[in-house]
């Protein structure tokens, strides 16, 4: 299968109109009407059994999109194609028996999440049997187990560009980081073959209102949500004990280097059930206990949420929400059995109301490619699949995904062209040549930009620890043995340019 890689924001800046080339259009939903339709409903049920979903994916590359993973309370894994000709007339089972790919056994045990991995070739299933394990999707195979944590798995989270590293998150308070490449630890009763992880991070998440335990310390509370940033080496970590979210950089992962809330007073009051970032890495959000969802700004998160979406339910922590790839909408679930729909650029404004549901609407999720195509599943068994009216469309670009632009050009060559248009404020081709003369330098983050200053090493370079596998001879590398010239701290050192 091949894919489509999503690009972050630093991607898109060649094709800037900087350059004198616009970027294609792409379509939006021009207004949040109400002319969203349900395309129609598949049921979770094996051998006549039903069994609520817990989590839903989309492929991830273009050319798969449309096909969508489902795990449930029993240990299953379900694949469906949301192409099928399926009817929101027809009966549950009728469209189950069109569009259903392959399902197969994966636990022993519920699985809390999926996630896509290769190019949508293989696939990661996180149990309450405390394990993950790595699946080859053709064959329906079993490839590697991963093994450390002592609770439930709850999350899991791909890096944005390396297939072989994952991020999880357990009830047992800890988060993971996992390197497929690493060396066999062990195999299990069935051959399995075991990983174990290249780093734990335990207590991620203490909750200061809970019960000491006898050495007087806090006791841990569940990761209910993780997340690996666009940027390559931070991951975002949300749990039950209270709304903070925490950012760590996988180089140096003693401390948290940021965190950010709604507001200090209500930090310990309130857990977190879902974390999800837009396709850029620009914005994250994060599903809060009092049925509240945050938006925040990545390169602003000392200022706090920059939106806030009210009029879902979230009662529980199986209540999911989701930005779309674009960051133009937000959709979550709902314990009074709807899903909601924000317009992000219109947080004040009542949200779009999906209503056939009939029990608590758990997880949801966009399609990457299909714009306005989105899954839902609910405690009803069912997982339906949305659409918007083929006239709510538009070709235009949408007005909030205008950002301001990347100012790529050089101050002085800018201050240059902006000098010769005063000089000849007849002409209409003096800007053209002006912009012909300026020399569009190409993006560079921080790391790429040392290489081309530093041509010597540093003698007071900080040494990392690495992998197991990356300490030897000619192994891949890993985001935890990066370069040693690399030496950002936070967050903002990566995404904001260097002066």
């Amino acid at each position: 299968m091949d894919s489509s890689k999503s690009k972050s924001c630093f991607h898109g800046i060649r094709s800037r109109e900087l350059s004198r080339f616009r970027v294609r259009k792409r379509p939006f939903i021009d207004e949040l009407a109400s002319d969203f339709t349900e395309i129609g409903a598949v049921a979770i049920e094996h051998e006549t059994e039903p069994s609520p979903p817990l989590a839903i994916s989309f492929c991830k590359a273009n050319k798969n999109s449309h096909v969508f993973a489902v795990s449930d309370e029993i240990g299953y894994v379900s694949l469906f194609d949301s192409r099928r000709k399926i009817s929101s007339a027809a009966s549950h089972q009728e469209n189950t028996e069109k569009a259903r790919l392959s399902e197969w056994v994966a636990h022993e045990n519920a699985i809390f999440d999926v996630c896509w991995m290769k190019d949508d070739s293989h696939i990661l299933t996180a149990s309450g049997d405390q394990t993950i394990k790595v699946w080859d999707v053709q064959e329906k195979k079993c490839i590697g187990v991963l093994m450390l944590h002592t609770g439930s798995v709850k999350c899991l989270s791909s890096h944005p560009t390396n297939s072989d590293i994952v991020v999880s998150g357990s009830r047992d308070g800890s988060f993971a980081i996992w390197d497929l490449r690493c060396k066999i630890n062990s195999r299990s009763r069935c051959d399995e073959v075991c990983l174990p992880p290249t780093t734990l991070v335990k207590g991620a998440h203490p909750s200061s209102q809970a019960r000491r335990g006898r050495r007087g310390k806090a006791t841990v509370a569940s990761i209910t949500s993780v997340l690996y940033l666009k940027d390559d080496i931070s991951i975002a970590t949300a749990g039950a004990a209270d709304s903070v979210v925490k950012f760590w950089d996988t180089r140096n992962l003693k401390f948290n280097v940021t965190q950010a809330c709604p507001q200090p007073e209500a930090a310990s009051k309130k857990g977190i059930s879902s974390l999800s970032q837009d396709s850029k890495g620009v914005f994250l959000t994060a599903s809060c206990m009092d049925n509240r969802i945050y938006l925040y700004n990545i390169l602003q998160l000392d200022k706090g949420p920059m939106q806030t979406f009210s009029g879902c339910q979230i009662e529980s922590f199986y209540v999911k929400s989701a930005i779309s790839s674009d960051a133009d909408y937000v959709l979550s679930g709902s314990s009074n059995g709807k899903a909601h729909i924000w317009k992000v650029n219109k947080p004040q404004a009542e949200p779009i109301i999906l209503k056939n549901h009939h029990g608590e609407v758990t997880a949801v999720d966009w399609c990457p490619s299909e714009i306005g195509k989105m899954a839902t599943t609910a405690d009803d068994f069912t997982v339906r699949i949305w659409n918007i009216q083929a006239n709510q469309c538009s070709s235009s670009r949408s007005p909030f995904s205008i950002r301001r632009r990347v100012q790529a050009v050089p101050s002085t060559e800018r201050r240059k062209s902006l000098m010769n248009d005063k000089e000849e404020p007849g002409s209409s081709n003096s800007s053209n040549e002006a912009l012909h003369r300026i020399q569009i330098n190409s993006p560079s983050t921080p790391e790429t930009r040392r290489k081309k200053v530093f041509s010597m090493p540093d003698s007071n370079e900080t040494t990392f620890e690495k992998t197991p596998e990356a300490s030897m001879k000619n192994s891949p590398s890993s985001v935890l043995s990066p370069p040693s010239s690399l030496k950002r701290k936070t967050i903002k050192d990566y995404f904001l340019a260097a002066p």
